[in-house]
């Protein structure tokens, strides 16, 4: 299950990530917002972390204007690894050298289209397991 999030300025790109869940059968939950009014994205993000170190989903997608002040608040809590990526390679290399659990995304800076792939990449590329990589983690849980 993966955990959805935004703020107002992630609204949109998050409607356009809902269509590609739906479309591939990816089961999701949506944690707000629900529209274009302003809301305060540590909201979000806390609900969203909260969900993912509870075990109630596995991975999280969150979603502000840059995708910074998200994952920076996402990030205070225990647990989660919220990686702000803006293309597919470093989507792809968060998973494999951090086993990042949530994707942080700006909707005013990264296009459907791209969001799309970079989500994509994100949600199937795998954790590399590799020593360094897990000593690494181990440090950063630390």
């Amino acid at each position: 299950m993966i955990a959805l999030g935004c703020d107002h300025g992630g609204y949109e790109l998050k409607q356009e990530v809902i269509a590609y869940l739906k479309e591939n059968d990816i089961p999701f939950k949506d944690y707000g917002c629900d529209g274009l009014q302003s809301v305060d994205y540590p909201e979000y993000a806390r609900k969203v972390a909260n969900a993912i170190v509870s075990g109630e989903c596995e991975k999280g997608i969150l979603i502000c204007g840059t995708g910074i002040g998200i994952s920076i608040a996402a990030n205070k809590v225990k647990g989660i690894r919220a990686a702000l990526c803006t293309d597919c390679y470093m989507a792809e290399l968060t998973r494999l050298h951090n086993d990042a659990n949530i994707l942080a995304m700006g909707g005013r800076v990264v296009g459907p289209g791209l969001a799309v792939k970079i989500v994509d990449t994100f949600l199937h590329t795998e954790f590399s397991n590799e020593e360094r990589h897990m000593r690494r983690i181990e440090m950063i849980e630390e």
